[in-house]
């Protein structure tokens, strides 16, 4: 076997900005189901177009954040769970695996998602479609602050899927592939679980206030590529229309990072495939075996991290399940709340 094949290829990932138009305005699931399917068409015409402008060297498009739907506004979690959230085995994604058949691209964004074991709920998803159209890795987020998470059911969640559903790493054709959902960018231990895992591209849809100045999430991203020794392809939105936003609340400066924290290449505003950049497994497979003092990955000291972990409690596993294992039903103030007695308790021992 040659060096090659063993280090790993060279290929092209772009971060595709596109625009998202929102579905909050629609007044019931059907006409959601339309803007939905328009948006899927829309996204399939933009896919195709940046391949073909790219070339056949183009082997992974990470789309932004929430890019069928927009995010949940005065919507109850119910009712945001029956107007936007996709079913697993539906049509959207469905609609999502051809695209990334059709384009023979590894297709990864991040969408609200039911799930028959937690009715009246939905999770959001970031997802990576291999060219066959499967889905091959599905990562629910952890902290949110205004919706259900699996660290919110956590016991019925890991008795369901096993604790590898938590941070899961997808070992493809084009590298080990791990994914973090927008703001969780700011949380190193989410990008460190999946570079335990072997992570060697971290994809990040997100939705954000791109800025021609460094925001504190474009520290974030260069620092988990660097502490990390990950590529780091983040893709924003670019515009969202129908909401009672202004429409470049999240737009722009999608990127790609290496693992080295270079920017390799930076979206200016709108809609645009800019932001694109040659993924070299080989190069990082290289620096992730050479010794020394920026082999990062190799100086960990894990085990005097996790007592202090396990001994102090933030925010409480579990918040969503009643004691004889059902599901609360919250309304959004559930969320405030329970950060403000978060805030009282930590402030209580002296913690903040």
């Amino acid at each position: 076997m040659d060096d090659q094949q063993v280090l790993g290829p060279a290929y092209l990932a772009v971060a595709l900005q596109l625009t998202v138009a929102a579905v909050n305005r629609c007044p019931d699931r059907e006409s959601a189901r339309v803007r939905i399917s328009a948006s899927l068409a829309h996204i399939a015409e933009k896919v195709r177009g940046t391949k073909h402008w790219l070339g056949p060297s183009l082997k992974l498009v990470v789309l932004p954040e929430y890019f069928l739907t927009s995010y949940p506004q005065t919507e109850t979690i119910a009712a945001w769970a029956d107007k936007a959230a996709l079913d697993i085995n539906g049509p959207e994604y469905e609609a999502l695996g051809k695209i990334a058949q059709d384009n023979g691209v590894f297709l990864a964004g991040n969408a609200y998602e039911t799930d028959a074991h937690f009715p009246g709920y939905y999770f959001q998803a970031c997802f990576l479609i291999d060219p066959a159209g499967k889905v091959v890795l599905r990562y629910r987020r952890l902290n949110s602050m205004f919706a259900p998470t699996p660290h919110d059911v956590w016991d019925k969640y890991v008795g369901i899927y096993g604790p590898e559903a938590i941070f899961p790493v997808a070992d493809t054709a084009i590298g080990k592939i791990g994914a973090i959902a927008s703001e969780e960018i700011l949380y190193p231990e989410i990008a460190r679980c999946l570079a335990m895992r072997g992570a060697e591209v971290l994809v990040h849809p997100t939705s954000e206030a791109g800025s021609a100045k460094q925001t504190v999430k474009d520290v974030a991203k260069l620092a988990r590529a660097i502490e990390n020794m990950a590529y780091v392809v983040s893709a924003n939105t670019g515009g969202l229309y129908d909401t009672d936003l202004a429409q470049d609340a999240g737009n722009g400066c999608s990127r790609i990072i290496d693992h080295r924290g270079t920017i390799l290449r930076e979206a200016g505003w709108g809609e645009t495939s800019n932001a694109w950049a040659e993924i070299d497994l080989h190069a990082l497979r290289r620096e992730r075996r050479k010794p020394g003092m920026n082999n990062y990955l190799t100086r960990l000291r894990n085990e005097a991290f996790a007592p202090t972990y396990a001994q102090v409690s933030v925010q409480p596993a579990n918040a969503l399940l009643n004691a004889d294992g059902s599901l609360k039903t919250p309304e959004r103030a559930h969320f405030a709340e329970a950060q403000a007695r978060i805030l009282e308790r930590l402030t209580r021992q002296g913690l903040i």
